[in-house]
């Protein structure tokens, strides 16, 4: 089997050329008026700008930590030397997934609205084809960095399934350390930017969305594109690869005599969900006037159709790798249960179901009531996801081999088949990621075209496709942090039976994981803990860095003469400046404290600490990640349910609730909700990497 490797460069570049074709189609249509271009290229510039300064900063983070790394490596505290350079690739990877994705957005978004100008269809396939750009280039370097690592370890290194198993499931690190930078940073930027925009210029001037009057506008529309695209594409980079190099470790354990097949079989699955992530991504077009539950069917024809095609697929791919129905049961587990949470998502947050529909209800009240209406959604929408996450986990697991019963002869290694079947449905999950970034990638993209569609003038009819493209990127958004939310807690499961594993081996006695004992019964209070402080740390930085904008817009507002008749145009650039500022200033704690308190947990608690630690930040995290996510999204298309004319629609009093609740929801959403997922996997991935630091030296 290990001959059969060469599959994963073969996908990797089919995934990079498919991308190709979709950016060359992009760059084809025209990107309208001289308005049209001068705006789009300020955005541009924005977006630019401030991702270059996100990775200067993050480059000196990635240097000290690479320092850290060589220096446990040469005292033996690490496995290996290949360690610190792979946290390296998976860090400049993770940050060109998402610099790809952005440049090909910011050059997508006037191309829409232009579109747009001419049907709702050619804006849709301007827009999607964006997002198959970021998908697939996501999809395709997360393939060749695993690719070319198993290589290079393999024939240049000569390590033999289980070390290189062993060590590849420590290179998710530096993907998840840049993911986090880019979510927490992009995620900032964004929100502070929107929710500046919106407090002063909807609730208190009273001008439209997107009005080019508002100087917070701009700095909106390049916050879409490095928190929703860029830090996107970073974030489901991480996702991608961690679920592939977990099930590496696992498929060791529990295939000793096809190591190479178990090893094998999550790279040729990702394989066939690029192959059919493709031909998905042909079947998405709609009609003029299509209303949003017919657009939102031709997104689900595509991947839904992908996602059936890999399932079919997938059967004869297992039996002839490891000669396993029950794996193959557990790869369906993944593939359905990412489309049951999607389709739960959806109906929590699209404006065509009832509780976002409910939601604008409660806006006759009031902001307050709009606001406790949208908590409670969000609360109430986590049983959905977390039930099918567990009913996944129970018969993936027993699918798969695994057995329950301690007293079984053979229960190590059935156990060890059944955790497999959980980290090999975690693949099936992200299978189809290339088409359900897609997706997801393309609503910034149409939030931006409805931005210049705004800003320069264009028909209502074009605001009104721009919308309808807008309004279905919220839902789509949506479902794709549910998968990446689903895949992240199949994933942590996977990762902390690695974790128990790794310390295992280099402890003289096993440790005590009972809940009974005081160190992991702490460590599970510190995780739970780390989320509810890492939300906290998230948000106040958005409330900071909003505070500055709203500061600002009504300083322009009240010395520059001449902006709100329109004749003088706003200092766009102070803004931009501010949010940018603020994002790199305020990303640092947050990100850093993923790293810092598991390795302080383990120096005091010791290895049973940090188990508990994982346990408590995996399920804490999981919940909160879900309830963030869909209420933010809820909140986000309540307001726009009453702007397409419920509720007396734009201006009213309820519109002016909806706002004030959509902007609560926007760090929920977009930084806090989305950027939990990666803490959940980082904390696991910084612990199997200083496992060996760890174990030497600790307190109790």
């Amino acid at each position: 089997m290990d001959n059969f490797f060469w599959i994963g460069l073969a996908g990797a570049l089919a995934a990079l050329l498919f991308a190709l074709f979709q950016s060359r189609r992009v760059l084809a249509f025209s990107e309208g008026n001289d308005t049209m271009r001068k705006i789009a290229a300020a955005i541009r510039r924005g977006a630019n700008a401030y991702l270059k300064n996100q990775y200067a900063t993050v480059a000196k983070v990635f240097f000290v930590v690479f320092l850290v790394l060589l220096v446990l490596a040469y005292f033996h505290l690490l496995d290996n030397w290949f360690i610190p350079f792979a946290f390296l690739t998976g860090g400049i990877y993770s940050a060109l997934a998402g610099f790809v994705g952005m440049k090909i957005a910011t050059s997508a978004n006037a191309r829409t609205a232009q579109a747009a100008s001419e049907s709702l269809n050619k804006g849709l396939n301007v827009a999607f084809s964006s997002g198959a750009v970021m998908g697939f280039t996501v999809v395709g370097l997360g393939l060749l960095d695993i690719s070319v690592w198993f290589h290079i370890l393999k024939y240049i290194a000569h390590f033999d399934a289980a070390k290189i198993a062993q060590t590849m499931v420590m290179f998710g690190m530096g993907a998840s350390f840049m993911a986090l930078f880019a979510r927490v940073g992009g995620g900032i930027f964004t929100k502070a930017a929107d929710v500046g925009a919106d407090l002063v210029g909807k609730v208190e001037a009273g001008i439209p969305e997107d009005d080019p009057r508002n100087p917070a506008t701009i700095a909106d529309n390049v916050g879409d594109n490095v928190g929703d695209v860029a830090g996107m594409g970073a974030d489901l980079y991480e996702s991608y690869v961690g679920s592939i190099l977990a099930t590496f470790a696992l498929g060791v354990a529990a295939y000793p005599g096809n190591s190479w097949g178990a090893m094998l079989l999550p790279i040729a699955l990702a394989v066939v969900g690029i192959l059919c992530s493709i031909f998905g991504s042909f079947l998405i077009r709609t009609k003029e006037g299509a209303s949003q539950r017919e657009l939102l069917g031709t997104l689900r024809k595509g991947t839904y159709t992908a996602a059936v095609l890999a399932a079919i697929v997938a059967a004869p791919l297992t039996y002839f790798i490891l000669g396993s129905w029950g794996v193959y049961i557990a790869i369906l587990c993944g593939l359905i249960g990412g489309c049951a949470i999607g389709y739960f998502t959806e109906y929590y947050t699209s404006d065509t179901y009832k509780p976002t529909q409910g939601l604008a209800d409660a806006t006759e009240t009031g902001a307050a009531t709009t606001i406790i209406g949208g908590l409670s959604l969000g609360m109430l929408s986590t049983i959905a996801p977390i039930l099918i996450v567990g009913a996944a986990v129970i018969i993936s697991f027993l699918a798969a081999g695994g057995t329950m019963n301690t007293a079984s002869q053979d229960y190590t290694l059935l156990f060890a088949k059944g955790l497999y079947g959980i980290g090999i449905a975690a693949v099936g999950m992200l299978s189809t990621l290339g088409i359900t970034l897609a997706t997801d990638a393309y609503g910034p993209v149409a939030d931006n075209a409805g931005g210049i569609a705004e800003m320069s003038g264009l028909g209502k009819e074009v605001r009104e496709r721009t919308d309808a493209l807008d309004s279905l990127g919220n839902t789509t958004a949506a479902t794709g942090k549910g998968f990446a939310i689903g895949s992240a807690a199949l994933t942590a499961l996977a990762l902390l039976v690695s974790y128990v594993d790794i310390v295992k081996a280099k402890m003289e006695h096993a440790p005590d994981l009972s809940l009974t004992n005081p160190a992991v019964l702490v460590g599970l209070f510190i995780g739970a803990m780390l989320t509810f402080v890492f939300a906290a740390f998230t948000m106040s930085a958005v409330q900071r860095a909003a505070q500055s904008i709203v500061v600002e817009v009504r300083r322009q507002f009240r010395e520059i003469t001449g902006i709100m008749e329109g004749k003088t145009d706003p200092d766009y650039a102070s803004c931009v400046g501010l949010c940018t500022k603020g994002a790199l200033r305020e990303m640092v704690k947050p990100s850093l404290l993923a790293i810092i308190v598991p390795i302080l947990t383990g120096l005091i608690l010791s290895v049973e600490g940090v188990v508990g630690l994982l346990g408590g930040v995996s399920v804490s995290g999981f919940a909160m990640a879900v309830f963030m996510s869909n209420a933010g999204g809820a909140w986000d298309n309540a307001k726009k349910y009453i702007e397409a004319g419920h509720h007396g629609g734009k201006g009213g009093d309820q519109h002016k609730a909806a706002v004030i609740g959509d902007t609560v929801g926007d760090p929920f959403k977009d930084t806090s909700g989305p950027s939990l997922n990666i803490l959940i996997k980082l904390v696991s991935t910084v612990s199997i990497v200083f496992s060996g630091l760890i174990v030497n030296f600790h307190l109790l």
